[in-house]
């Protein structure tokens, strides 16, 4: 694990003002296709995009705020604007699933013609670069360690499952011909479903964090063998490691000789501090407590 850098906070925030820009276009393209196609599925994708902007514009504000230098009022930083970000994200997507599916469930009950042949070839070329889009902010996000550069690629993989439902729903219609119209909004249903799995997806880390939950990782060895690498420490009592932001924080009671003056217990903590922060960048600040063995 490495410590987000400025450079590696600005690098988040231009990969995903590049996914917004995409959604933008991709919005404008979906939907004037879905009206001119008559296709609600391609009108529910574009919805999706719409989405996507409205969730990354979050996503950035909340890298933007998470990055910021701890002050007077906010001593831990500004770390949970960023699964706070990543919680709107799955919120909204949850959001859009119920407006997709209400839409859906609608078009199905009323008859309507089948959708235009020429949006099998818009919706090709969005899942195409929906999924390269995922693939490149899911690398970032997995670098920084950032749930809502993470929440924010998984919108945009689910706007590429939208749009290939969408792509297959419309394949049906068109190949079944008269009695398959529906297929398309089936398509969209089904989408909506898979819109609220990965809405799951984003919340349910997100939501660890912001209560603190333990991260993932074998932390009590790793802090364990760090520690007694500093002399007479003769290992950890207990631990507590939390996420805040692109950070951690860690609490540690340290076991060392009993006789020991409590200037050589306050210079070996500070010693385990170093070796702690030397080793695991990633840590912001770690607080000692000397236990005797």
């Amino acid at each position: 694990m490495e410590q987000l850098t400025p450079r590696q906070a600005e690098r988040g925030q231009k990969t995903t003002l590049i996914g917004i820009a995409v959604s933008i276009v991709l919005l404008l393209v979906k939907g004037i296709a879905g009206w001119l196609g008559n296709s609600y599925a391609l009108i529910a994708d574009a919805i999706e995009s719409g989405t996507d902007v409205v969730t990354s514009t979050f996503v950035w504000l909340g890298l933007r705020v998470a990055a910021r230098q701890p002050d007077e009022d906010h001593p831990y930083g500004h770390g949970k604007a960023e699964p706070l970000a990543a919680i709107v994200v799955s919120v909204a997507l949850v959001g859009a699933a119920i407006f997709i599916a209400v839409e859906s469930i609608r078009n199905i009950r009323v008859p309507h013609e089948v959708p235009a042949p020429f949006t099998l070839a818009v919706l090709a070329g969005v899942v195409i670069v929906k999924e390269v889009l995922f693939r490149r902010i899911e690398q970032v996000g997995q670098e920084t360690e950032s749930q809502a550069v993470k929440a924010d690629a998984w919108h945009h993989r689910s706007d590429a499952i939208t749009s290939l439902t969408a792509f297959v729903g419309i394949s049906i219609a068109l190949i079944g011909g008269p009695g398959y119209e529906s297929a398309d909004d089936w398509a969209a249903l089904l989408a909506s479903g898979f819109i609220v799995f990965n809405a799951y997806r984003i919340f349910r880390p997100s939501f660890g964090e912001i209560m603190d939950e333990a991260p993932a990782g074998d932390w009590k060895a790793e802090l364990t063998t760090i520690a007694l690498s500093v002399p007479q420490v003769q290992g950890i009592d207990k631990y507590r490691v939390r996420k805040t932001g692109f950070e951690y924080f860690v609490d540690l009671h340290v076991k060392v000789p009993g006789d020991l003056t409590v200037r050589q217990g306050h210079d070996i903590a500070h010693a385990v501090k170093a070796a702690i922060l030397t080793a695991k960048p990633s840590v912001y600040d770690v607080l000692i407590h000397i236990e005797p063995a």
